[in-house]
């Protein structure tokens, strides 16, 4: 039997990375439940946990605090592993205005999302994998803690159809309605199927560009093959294939009908409860929504919210944990932790935010009080859940090395010899134009920059003051999604963009070898985005270029600039000895460009318009003419020439847009 994992690199462990690597190998295979790998930024410690999962023999679970590092992670390790199955699993909402009431205003916010179907495929494909290989790798957000439908009853409603399977067109059929996979014979897309006499196609959720043909004869499978769904080119043959729900909050007809009796019998004590506390209009509110919803279940097999009543489908108790992604890993798999100082407070913080919420919509008759059971994880259980943790950081909390104690390997000396940047302290008075030197020094060398800024406002109004000064900038804000952040940092790296303005989201983890200038600007604002953690974690991201910098602009020195300052000088003090001693002669880090992320998501066609920041997929051109249209259209007739004129020149760039993708 061959190995699990195959790790693929030109490079080798080198400085701390051996060292490390044995001590965090020898301690799983001493079953140690809990070990920290503090490594400071730019020491490869995303290379150390590859080499580790090359040695074990079982499944990768990495979570990470935010999408931007989960797929920056997913990239790397795609890279690694090209041979094994890396997978993304992050949450698929673009836009979410979750479900809320306010008493004080009397105000009921229903819940709105825009989900990113492209996204949603990659999770559905995340659990697939799970299921039907151990070689799986899984980078993951927060969100894996999350409800989800449970492992088996998922994987027991799969369906198998083989060649000379005694099938009619109708079992086909109805068994993928029960997959919750629709019937559209115009629009095939992800999720869809159609049927043309004895041919059935179906668009698996979990593939991309890849559809399935079922053709038949005489009630039984003739033959089964792999397509492309936009051309109809015929991929592979097939003996047989397995085809997965379409959604994960899945039930069989039994379950199903046994979740419709319990909801009802809920129903019924809570609107007697409501009545005899004289609260009339909550018993009605309460009977209206859950019957409607019943009746969605019964006729359709689902209904919008449907998570809300997951305790009925997976036949649990009231407060029982509920299950996640993490059951569908098995009994034995590795946890690692990335930026863990940050990761695991947001872990520890899910659960209590999220019933607070709920609570509110239970009391006023919004939601049963089952739907409190639809939640992420208490962190306590989250505990008994997983077997080892690898947490991984440059500055560690207590709280990870108290339980690590005493399994905490050091990895402080760069294989590359590079040195922490130094930090120069500039005043903030005349900080813009100081800054806008600095920024064309650089990037005229061939150099990226990344500034950070206290505030939202002031990192638009910099980027937008550096774009007209002639530099190419980008901010970088909260709303744009992980797979446009994933396209800006690749525009940064090739060259679209020279610089990238944020607020927080360049704190931790971006790994971008071309950055040789990092700016702090406000430094001396105490407070979170200002603390030691923060200024040293955000230097970090300078100490992949040999000849790269780090200014601090601040009109005093604080005593978090004064401990980040030293702790860096420190680590200078370290490695230069340690280069000295080995003869070694710095080098930056060289990192391929590739982004697996955009690959996968078939991004290729997504393009950037002329002077402006807005991307656009094919898809969307359409629909954005015709808004533009509706625009132009107004403008004409309140005179507003100027910006009709605008108009119809987004809409003439969308036009050659459309025939170029």
């Amino acid at each position: 039997m061959g190995k699990l994992f195959k790790l693929k690199s030109s490079y080798k462990p080198a400085g701390d990375q051996p060292k490390v690597i044995k001590e965090l190998l020898g301690n799983i295979n001493k079953n140690v439940q809990y070990q920290t790998l503090l490594g400071v930024t730019g020491s490869g410690k995303t290379f150390t946990m590859a080499n580790v999962i090359d040695k074990i023999e079982k499944p990768v679970l990495i979570i990470s605090h935010n999408k931007t590092l989960a797929a920056q992670l997913y990239n790397e390790f795609s890279n690694f592993f090209p041979n094994n199955a890396v997978e993304y699993f992050i949450s698929y909402y673009d836009y979410y205005q979750p479900e809320a009431y306010v008493p004080r205003t009397d105000t009921y916010i229903a819940k709105d999302s825009s989900i990113n179907d492209e996204i949603d495929r990659l999770k559905q494909k995340t659990t697939m994998s799970l299921l039907t290989r151990k070689d799986v790798i899984v980078v993951a957000s927060v969100s894996c803690i999350y409800g989800i439908g449970e492992k088996e009853e998922y994987a027991a409603m799969s369906f198998k159809v083989s060649i000379n399977d005694a099938l009619s067109r109708k079992d086909i059929l109805s068994k993928f309605v029960e997959l919750l996979y629709v019937r559209n014979d115009i629009d095939f897309d992800r999720g869809t199927f159609r049927a043309r006499g004895d041919v059935i196609d179906i668009y698996p959720s979990y593939m991309r560009n890849l559809a399935i043909r079922i053709e038949l004869f005489d009630d039984i499978v003739d033959r089964i093959v792999l397509f492309d769904p936009v051309s109809s080119r015929i991929i592979e043959e097939k003996n047989s294939v397995v085809i997965y729900p379409a959604n994960q909050y899945i039930s069989s007809k039994t379950r199903r009908e046994k979740a419709v009796k319990t909801i009802k019998e809920e129903l019924r004590e809570r609107t007697a409860y409501f009545k005899r506390e004289g609260k009339l209009i909550e018993a009605q509110r309460i009977e209206e929504r859950v019957n409607f919803d019943l009746e969605m279940i019964e006729q359709v097999g689902t209904c919008s919210g449907i998570e809300n009543y997951s305790r009925h489908f997976s036949n649990r108790n009231p407060g029982d944990t509920p299950a996640t992604l993490i059951d569908y890993f098995g009994d034995d798999f590795l946890t690692i932790i990335d930026e863990s100082h940050v990761t695991v407070p947001q872990l520890k913080g899910m659960y209590r935010g999220d019933k607070s919420r709920k609570q509110t919509l239970v009391d006023y008759g919004f939601r049963l009080p089952s739907a409190l059971d639809n939640r992420p994880l208490m962190f306590e259980e989250l505990q008994k859940k997983w077997k080892q943790v690898l947490f991984v950081s440059a500055t560690p909390t207590e709280f990870e090395l108290e339980l690590s104690e005493p399994y905490i390997s050091e990895q402080i000396v760069r294989p590359t010899g590079l040195m922490e940047p130094p930090i120069l302290i500039k005043s903030m008075d005349g900080a813009v134009d100081d800054l806008y030197a600095q920024i064309k020094e650089t990037t005229k060398n061939g150099y990226k920059v990344l500034v950070t800024t206290l505030t939202k406002r002031m990192a638009e109004d910099l980027s937008e003051y550096y774009n007209n000064m002639g530099l190419k900038t980008k901010y970088m804000h909260s709303e744009l999604n992980a797979i446009e952040r994933s396209k800006v940092i690749s525009d940064l790296r090739n060259g679209t963009f020279d610089c990238i303005v944020g607020v927080n989201l360049l704190r931790e983890g971006l790994d971008i070898p071309e950055v040789a200038l990092v700016a702090i600007l406000d430094a001396d604002k105490e407070g979170f985005l200002r603390s030691t953690t923060s200024l040293i974690q955000t230097s970090g991201r300078a100490a992949r270029n040999v000849d790269s910098k780090v200014i601090f602009y601040a009109n005093r020195m604080t005593d978090s600039m004064r401990a980040a300052t030293e702790e860096i000088e420190r680590r200078r003090k370290l490695q230069e000895a340690y280069n000295k001693k080995h003869n070694i002669t710095p080098k930056s880090i060289i990192k391929s460009k590739d982004n697996k992320m955009l690959e996968m998501c078939n991004l290729d066609y997504m393009q950037i318009l002329e002077d402006s920041t807005e991307y656009i997929s094919k898809k969307e051109i359409p629909k954005k003419i015709r808004q533009l249209r509706q625009k132009m259209d107004e403008a004409v007739k309140s005179m507003d020439f100027e910006s009709a004129i605008k108009y119809r020149d987004e809409i003439e760039k969308l036009k050659k847009l459309d025939l170029a993708v």
